[in-house]
């Protein structure tokens, strides 16, 4: 007889989902592949990862996710007011544009158009998803032994991975 294989730390987990937001569908694998990802390496916020062991091939389930647990809390000073004609004039200046700007570090950081008032934009660096109760229906299809190369990068490659 095999042993049936559940979600455990360092295996490769398929997963199909669907990820609801205040009661609005906002992603998911539905007409994609599945979602793969390596189990106990961070790969998927934290209170998914929890939820998902033990969890046999076939097997589905609802998953409710805190913020804490997801995308974090949101940051109130994670917020910076920008004079709208410092911005170059090949981006539109509107209410949820997303834009990569750099840090003082010169590191990417993305945020988004929060509002404009009187020619000032206020960026919200904040993840979309931050301060958000995720809610999740995963049904996990695959569960399979990582290569060597996966576990050693902490994350799963597919076809045509570069590094």
């Amino acid at each position: 007889m095999t042993e049936e294989k559940i979600v455990k730390d360092d295996l490769v987990v398929a997963m199909e989902y669907t990820l609801t937001v205040d009661g609005e569908v906002i992603d998911s694998s539905e007409g994609q592949e599945p979602l793969e990802f390596l189990q106990g390496k961070g790969n998927i916020i934290p209170g998914l990862e929890r939820e998902m062991a033990g969890m046999k091939i076939g097997e589905s389930k609802d998953v409710s996710v805190s913020p804490e647990d997801g995308y974090g809390a949101l940051n109130e000073e994670a917020f910076m007011e920008v004079p709208t004609n410092q911005f170059p004039e090949n981006i539109p200046v509107e209410v949820g544009i997303e834009l990569q700007v750099q840090n003082e570090e010169g590191q990417p950081a993305y945020a988004r158009i929060e509002e404009i008032e009187n020619n000032i934009a206020i960026l919200n660096f904040n993840h979309p998803l931050a301060g958000k109760d995720l809610s999740f229906a995963v049904k996990v299809v695959g569960i399979r032994e990582p290569s060597e190369e996966e576990l050693a990068h902490g994350h799963v490659h597919h076809e045509g991975h570069e590094h």
